[in-house]
């Protein structure tokens, strides 16, 4: 099976992770876009057209699956992505987790870009998942930026910010950008007692399910040309490359390249527990189907 993932940055390294959890043997490609970062500061359009542009170098690889990593891209490109490959490629988008996190009841605040905050996108999934409850929206200047730049101690200081404007009485967070998973440790570490909410692993899920069913309607186990390829396969503004260093610094990117390819002989020393690089402190999330 292969899957493709699309982001301008890191954002997609959770969602990866998740994959090679659910699914060891997933062929992964991820394509990212160093040339247009962020997409967040982009109009719609030039959101769509960067966004295409990645994964039509992605679907040249014949994936089973198209998966768009990235909310803001998902609000203004998933139906473009999808005008172009499906039915031949499932696109699956990816939303906040606004809904399992109301599911309890209590408070709840989402934690966003700039941009999102306060837009009408995120306003109508609220009063569609969370009329209920209350919701604070905490816009996070700078967070993304710091984590795709690798920065701990920007994103350190982005994340204690937003804590700050995050009230006490919630009881949860939803991570309403996808690179904020890979911040996962130091969100909890800043809101104790909090529960997190991110969309990596309803997102895998749903891409592993969607593959499958692709797969099996086109006879093809690995890509529609049935042929293996690499385990992890770096697109960069279409171009051949390795995982940015950046990258390295989250346990799921070093999650992903510790796998090699192609897998060497047995070894007696201990292996990474794979188990042990996914995202812990995230909830249930949500997904664009």
């Amino acid at each position: 099976m292969r899957i493709a993932l699309i982001n301008s940055g890191l954002g997609l390294l959770t969602a990866a992770a998740e994959l090679r959890r659910q699914s060891p043997g997933v062929e992964l490609i991820l394509a990212m876009d160093p040339d247009g970062m962020p997409w967040g500061a982009r109009t719609p359009d030039d959101i769509a057209q960067r966004s295409l542009a990645c994964a039509w170098a992605a679907a040249a690889h014949d994936p089973d699956a198209l998966v768009f990593a990235c909310n803001t891209g998902s609000v203004h490109a998933l139906d473009a992505l999808r005008s172009q490959f499906e039915p031949r490629i499932p696109v699956i988008g990816t939303v906040p987790a606004i809904k399992p996190a109301a599911a309890a009841g209590q408070p709840i605040a989402i934690w966003a870009t700039a941009a999102t905050t306060g837009s009408a996108y995120q306003h109508a999934l609220i009063a569609q998942f969370a009329a209920s409850v209350a919701v604070t929206e905490v816009p996070c200047p700078g967070l993304a930026d710091a984590i795709n730049a690798g920065d701990e101690e920007a994103t350190a200081a982005a994340v204690a910010a937003a804590a700050a404007r995050t009230p006490r009485h919630v009881s949860a967070v939803v991570m309403g950008c996808t690179e904020y998973e890979l911040a996962a440790y130091a969100i909890a570490a800043a809101l104790p007692g909090v529960s997190l909410h991110g969309s990596a692993a309803a997102v895998a899920a749903q891409a592993l399910r969607r593959a499958v069913t692709a797969g099996a309607g086109a006879g093809a186990g690995a890509g529609a040309n049935g042929t293996a390829g690499p385990a992890l396969r770096v697109l960069l503004s279409g171009r051949p490359g390795d995982l940015p260093p950046a990258a390295l610094r989250y346990r799921e990117g070093r999650f992903l390249v510790l796998r090699p390819d192609p897998p060497p002989r047995p070894d007696p020393a201990p292996r990474p527990d794979p188990a042990g690089s996914g995202l812990p402190g995230a909830g249930s999330s949500a997904v664009r189907a």
